[in-house]
C-alpha cells in the first residue's frame, strides 16, 4: 500500500502518542515490584522465552489505540502473531510491550515499552519508555531526540580508549583483542549490560553510554524505536560491515550489531572484524 507520512504530519500525532504510552505503562507498572518477582502470572513462550500477563495487557492495548491513531498502518509486535500483509505496507507499528521481561518479572528497573512508526521502510517516530526508571525518549525522524522533554546528543568521544562499553561480554572481548590488534589501549569502563534492548540503545542517544554491543538474534521490536533515536541523537545502529540497520523484512532478525556515536562507527566496525 502507498500510504506514507510526513514528518510534520508524524509530529502532529506526538501529545496522542504519549498519552497511549504512558497508558500502556500504567498498565504494566502495578505488576512490577522493585526487586521482587512479579505479581504478574508467567508462562514460557514457544523456545522458552518468558512471557507475563503484564506484556499480553499492554501489547492487547497499544494494538487498538494505536490502530485508531493511524488506522492505515500494518502491526508487528513481539507479542502478536506475525501477519505477513505488513510486508505490503509503507506504515508498520513495531512495538514491544515489555523489553526486557526478564528484568520486569525479577524486579530490576531496566525494562522499557518500545513504539515505532515505520514509514517507507524507515523509522518515521520512536519512543522508549522506562516507566520504572520515569525516562521518556522519544524523536521523529528529522527532529532530534529528547529524554524527559530535553534535547540528547550521542557522545562526543574521539576514539575508544576509556570508552563506556556495555553489552554481551563475548562481543566486549572481541572488541577487546581488537584495539590490541591495531595498538590501542582496550582500557573501557565496561558498564553493566542493560535488560532492555531498546534501553540499551537509548542510552548510547543520551551519551551515558558510548558504545552498545548487540548479540545475534534481535529482533526488529527491540531495536527500531531505540535506532531513530540514536540516529536523531547522532549516532547509529549498525550491522558488522558498518551498514545500517534495515526494517520490516520478511523475517525482522538481526546478527551482531553496535549501537555507537556515528564518529566512533568505524573503529568498533574495524575492531570487531
Amino acid at each position: 500500500m502507498s500510504d506514507t507520512m510526513s514528518p510534520e504530519a508524524a509530529q502532529a500525532l506526538l501529545p496522542a502518542l504519549r498519552e497511549t504510552i504512558r497508558e500502556a505503562a500504567s498498565l504494566a507498572l502495578p505488576y512490577f515490584r522493585t526487586g521482587a518477582q512479579t505479581r504478574a502470572r508467567i508462562w514460557s513462550k514457544s523456545g522458552g522465552s518468558p512471557v507475563t500477563e503484564a506484556d499480553v495487557a499492554v501489547d492487547a492495548f497499544l494494538k487498538v489505540r494505536l490502530s485508531e491513531i493511524v488506522p492505515e498502518a500494518a502491526w508487528l509486535s513481539e507479542e502478536t502473531r506475525d501477519d505477513p500483509v505488513r510486508l505490503g505496507h509503507d506504515l508498520v507499528w513495531i512495538v514491544d510491550p515489555i523489553d526486557g521481561t526478564r528484568a520486569f518479572l525479577s524486579g530490576h528497573p531496566d525494562w522499557s515499552i518500545a513504539v515505532a512508526l515505520l514509514s517507507a521502510g524507515e523509522p518515521l517516530v520512536g519512543f522508549v519508555h522506562a516507566p520504572a526508571g520515569e525516562h521518556f525518549y522519544e524523536a521523529v525522524s528529522g527532529g532530534g531526540a529528547t529524554r524527559n522533554g530535553q534535547p540528547i546528543a550521542a557522545s562526543a568521544r574521539a576514539g575508544l580508549a576509556e570508552a563506556r562499553v556495555t553489552g554481551p561480554k563475548p562481543m566486549i572481548d572481541r572488541l577487546t583483542r581488537g584495539l590490541a590488534r591495531e595498538g590501542v589501549d582496550p582500557a573501557f569502563v565496561r558498564v553493566d549490560r542493560v535488560p532492555s534492548l531498546a534501553l540499551r540503545v537509548a542510552r548510547v542517544a543520551e551519551g551515558s553510554i558510548d558504545v552498545g554491543l548487540v548479540s545475534t538474534d534481535a529482533r526488529d521490536w527491540d531495536l527500531a524505536a531505540a535506532d531513530l533515536i540514536l540516529r536523531e541523537a547522532g549516532g547509529m545502529v549498525c550491522g558488522l560491515d558498518g551498514r545500517p540497520t534495515v526494517y520490516n523484512r520478511p523475517e525482522p532478525i538481526h546478527g551482531e550489531l553496535v549501537a555507537v556515536p556515528a564518529r566512533l562507527r568505524d573503529a568498533v566496525v574495524a575492531a570487531m572484524a
